[in-house]
C-alpha cells in the first residue's frame, strides 16, 4: 500500500555541496580542512562546496573520488544534475518556446 501526499512545495535542487556536507563530513566527523588537506586543494575550496557556495570542478571530483572511494562520476554526476535543474528551472519558459527540429521534412 503507497500513501501518495499532494503538495505545492517545490524543492530546490540539491546541491552536491550538501551530499559533501551531509553524507561525507558530518557522519565521518570530517572538517573541511582535513579533506582538504587530504586533497591537496585549499580549505577554502572545500569549505565553499559543503557551503554551497560554488561547485564542483572536475579536479575537485578526481580528489574526492579518490580520498573517499567512490569515482569521479559519482561527483560530477551531482553537479550536472545539479546544474540542469537549477539552469532548467530559470529558462523552461524558453526552453519550452524552441520548436524541436522535424527530422521527418
Amino acid at each position: 500500500m503507497t500513501i501518495e501526499f499532494e503538495t505545492d512545495t517545490v524543492l530546490p535542487p540539491m546541491h552536491p555541496g550538501e551530499v559533501l556536507r551531509e553524507e561525507f563530513l558530518v557522519p565521518l566527523g570530517l572538517s573541511a580542512g582535513v579533506v582538504a588537506k587530504a586533497c591537496g586543494v585549499p580549505r577554502t575550496r572545500i569549505e565553499r562546496i559543503a557551503g554551497e557556495e560554488v561547485g564542483i570542478s572536475t579536479d575537485t571530483a578526481l580528489r574526492l573520488g579518490r580520498y573517499f572511494g567512490t569515482t569521479p562520476d559519482f561527483w560530477l554526476n551531482l553537479q550536472r544534475q545539479f546544474e540542469l535543474e537549477a539552469i532548467g528551472r530559470e529558462i523552461g519558459d524558453e526552453i519550452a518556446r524552441i520548436t524541436p527540429l522535424d527530422r521527418a521534412a
